[in-house]
């Protein structure tokens, strides 16, 4: 790739990942926090909704799309590692996939757990509370991912300019 396509791609990418952690961040610091104010069913509910309601196409286009210009960017920016900038959009990119993996290995099959779940059962309280402390706490981790790619993308363009 030449040096504009890298630096469109980079730029793209980034605000990607912004877009991205800016999803996470906002369930990380309220969402689940208002939930977790709600009886257990009503949360449930709620959070069942949420879930069948999140994998739209435009999220759907910016979680796994970012995902694969991140992967086109960092791979041919490993190719050319010894690049000015080359290193932080490999190491960006890759720190997106954190997200990805955390995504569809842990949230989504707790997610299709709580799916299944009868919010008026006492169980489904039981299980609420861990799913609640659980998926926080993780997607705290899934929030820093992007977060922290985004501004390793920032420095590669702040580098290579």
């Amino acid at each position: 790739m030449n040096a504009q396509t890298i630096r469109v791609l980079t730029v793209v990418s980034l605000l990607g990942c912004a877009l991205v952690a800016g999803v996470f961040f906002a369930f990380s610091t309220f969402v689940m926090k208002a939930l977790g104010n709600l009886a257990p069913a009503r949360a449930i509910e709620a959070m069942q909704a949420i879930n069948e309601a999140a994998p739209t196409a435009w999220f759907m286009t910016l979680m796994f799309g970012t995902a694969v210009l991140c992967a086109v960017l960092g791979g041919d920016s490993l190719m050319r590692i010894s690049e000015v900038g080359a290193g932080y959009r490999v190491a960006g990119c890759a720190l997106y996939f954190v997200a990805i993996v955390l995504t569809i290995g842990y949230h989504v099959p707790l997610n299709d757990v709580l799916a299944t779940l009868d919010p008026s059962r006492a169980e489904s309280a039981t299980y609420w509370q861990q799913y609640l402390t659980n998926w926080t706490a993780w997607n705290h981790l899934r929030t820093l991912a992007p977060l922290g790619a985004s501004a390793l993308l920032t420095l590669a363009l702040i580098q290579s300019k």
